[in-house]
C-alpha cells in the first residue's frame, strides 16, 4: 500500500458479523474498569520511560505534548485511534492527555532551578455522568493511577497551562512537533496545539521535537515486531480467506468482508488502511477503495488489505485470478512483478537503501528488472506501468518515519511492494510483503502466504473443489 491520506476504516460498511463481534468486545471492555479503553495489549510502562528518557538526553527545553483529544474526526462510525508519537512515548490510548517532561540531567545536575516532577501526565478529570454514555475513562484520581500509567506525576489536565506557564519562565525554549502539511501529517490538531502553547508561553521559542521521535520509531522493540507479526499473521490468514471464497459473481466488498471478518476474529481493533480490493478496470487504481463492482470471469484482483493488533499495522497486497486461473498475459505480468521482488529482496541488508536512485538501491533494482522484462501491447517496455515506490516503514502508522534513501539498518521493518498497472489491458498486479531488516540481511515477516502464482491456483483450485461438494451434498 503505497500511499494513503487516512488510516481509520470502518468495519460498519462490512460483515454484520464483524460489527456483531466489535459490539461484544466494547460491551466486554466496558465491564473492564482496569481495562477502560486503553489498547487490549500494550507494551510495558518502563519501555515507554525509555523511549522519553532517551528524548530527554537530546533536547535542553521540556518536551510538551497533546494526545488527541476525540474532536479530530466527526463521523459517528469514528473509534478513537492516538496521535503515533504521544502513543509511543506514553503508551496511552484514551482522548484528552497531555505530556510534559524535562531535559536530562547534564554531568549529574539539571542546570535549572525547577523543583518540580520531571515528567508529568495530564488526564481528563473524572466525569461519571459522561462515562455512562461512553465508557471508564481513567482519570487523575483513580486509585493506584501511578503504576497503570507508569508516571509517578499523573495530574489533571486542567492544570496543564499553569505548568507551562511556570515552565516557560526558566526555559527560553520548548520542544512539541510543529504543524507541516503532509499526508499524516496531524495538520490540525498540531496547529491547535502550537496555538494553545503561543497563547500560555508567547514568550518561548519552539522547536520541533518531531525528528527525534521518528528516528526512534524506526527501531523497533521486540515488542513492536511482535505487536507488528500477530498483525502480520492475521493479514495473512484474511489473504488466505480471500483466495478460498473469490470466484466471479462476488462484488468486491463481499471479498473484502471477509477479510476484516478474519482480522475482527482474531484480535485485530481495525484495519490499518481502508481497504483495497480491485478486480479488472480497478486493479490499476492504486488506492481504490469504492469496492462496489461485481467480480467477473477473466478478471484480475489485487487485493491490499492490511490487520492493525495494538496499534500496529500490517501491509500486505496479493493479485490473484478472479476465477482461480491466470491467463497467459495474467501471469506473465505477475511473474515479471515477482521477479522485480526477489531481485528487491536480495539488495535487502544494512547500508543499502529503497531510494530511486543510487548504486545501493533495492528500487533502482526492482525497476530494471521490470523495464528489462516483458512489454506492453505496443511493444515498449513496462517501466512506464511502475508508478510507485518499492517500499516504505510500517509501524504504528502504515507509513511510518523512515527516509528512502537512508541507509537500512537491522532493525527496521519496510515492506516490498513492486508493481505493474497497464490501464489499455485493465491489468494491475501488485505483490507486497512485510521485511524486518537483520545483522546480515532480512527476514520474511510474511513468508507464509504463497506468491507464487502455482501455488495460489492450487489453493483457489482446493477451495472451488470443496464449494462443489458442499453443494452437491446440500
Amino acid at each position: 500500500m503505497s500511499g494513503y491520506p487516512w488510516r481509520i476504516w470502518s468495519r460498519v460498511r462490512f460483515a454484520s458479523a464483524a460489527v456483531v463481534l466489535s459490539g461484544l468486545l466494547c460491551t466486554v471492555s466496558l465491564l473492564s474498569v482496569a481495562q477502560a479503553q486503553e489498547r487490549r495489549e500494550r507494551e510495558p510502562n518502563s519501555v515507554y520511560a525509555e523511549r522519553r528518557a532517551k528524548i530527554a538526553a537530546e533536547v535542553d527545553g521540556p518536551v510538551i505534548l497533546w494526545g488527541y483529544t476525540g474532536r479530530e474526526e466527526s463521523a459517528q462510525t469514528y473509534i478513537f485511534h492516538q496521535e503515533d508519537g504521544f502513543y509511543y512515548l506514553t503508551g496511552h490510548n484514551e482522548e484528552g492527555a497531555g505530556l510534559i517532561f524535562l531535559p536530562a540531567a547534564k554531568n549529574g545536575s539539571t542546570n535549572d532551578t525547577w523543583t518540580g516532577p520531571r515528567e508529568m501526565l495530564f488526564l481528563p478529570p473524572k466525569d461519571p455522568a459522561k462515562e455512562k454514555w461512553n465508557g471508564v475513562r481513567m482519570a487523575p484520581s483513580d486509585p493506584g493511577i501511578q503504576a497503570r500509567t507508569g508516571f509517578a506525576t499523573v495530574e489533571a489536565f486542567p492544570e496543564m497551562r499553569a505548568t507551562v506557564e511556570r515552565l516557560a519562565k526558566l526555559y527560553p525554549t520548548l520542544f512539541t512537533i510543529l504543524p507541516y502539511e503532509k499526508e499524516n501529517g496531524g495538520y490540525p490538531h498540531e496547529k491547535a496545539v502550537v496555538e494553545w502553547l503561543q497563547l500560555a508561553a508567547p514568550q518561548a521559542k519552539l522547536k520541533d521535537v518531531r525528528q527525534q521521535i521518528n528516528a526512534l520509531r524506526q527501531i523497533k522493540s521486540p515488542g513492536e515486531l511482535a505487536f507488528l507479526q500477530k498483525a502480520i499473521d492475521l493479514s495473512l490468514d484474511a489473504h488466505l480467506e480471500a483466495m478460498k471464497t473469490m470466484r466471479p459473481g462476488l462484488y468486491e466488498y463481499q471479498v473484502g468482508a471477509k477479510m476484516v471478518e478474519v482480522h475482527a476474529w482474531g484480535g485485530s481493533e481495525a484495519e490499518g488502511y481502508a481497504p483495497i480490493v480491485g478486480a479488472g478496470p480497478n486493479s490499476t487504481a492504486l488506492h481504490y477503495d469504492k469496492l462496489d463492482r461485481k467480480i467477473a470471469d477473466g478478471d484480475i484482483v489485487v487485493l491490499d488489505v492490511g490487520a492493525q493488533y495494538a496499534g500496529y499495522t500490517a501491509d500486505i497486497t496479493r493479485t490473484i485470478p478472479a476465477n482461480g486461473e491466470f491467463t497467459p498475459r495474467q501471469r506473465e505480468i505477475y511473474s515479471i512483478v515477482l521477479g522485480a521482488q526477489n531481485a528487491a529482496l536480495a539488495m535487502l541488508k544494512p547500508g543499502n537503501n529503497v531510494c530511486k536512485k543510487g548504486d545501493n538501491s533495492a528500487y533502482k533494482v526492482s525497476y530494471d528488472y521490470i523495464n528489462s522484462h516483458g512489454k506492453d501491447l505496443h511493444g515498449k517496455p513496462l517501466g512506464q506501468y511502475y508508478i510507485h515506490g518499492l517500499s516504505h516503514h510500517i509501524g504504528l502508522d502504515v507509513h511510518d518515519p523512515g527516509e528512502y534513501c537512508a541507509p537500512l539498518r537491522p532493525g527496521m521493518v519496510i515492506t516490498m511492494e513492486p508493481g505493474i498497472y497497464i490501464p489499455e489491458e485493465n491489468l494491475g498486479v501488485r505483490i507486497e510483503d512485510d521485511v524486518l531488516v537483520t545483522e546480515t540481511g532480512y527476514k520474511l515477516l510474511s513468508e507464509r502466504l504463497p506468491r507464487d502464482p502455482a501455488e495460489i491456483e492450487k489453493i483457489m483450485a482446493h477451495a472451488a473443489a470443496q464449494r462443489s461438494k458442499d453443494l452437491k451434498g446440500d
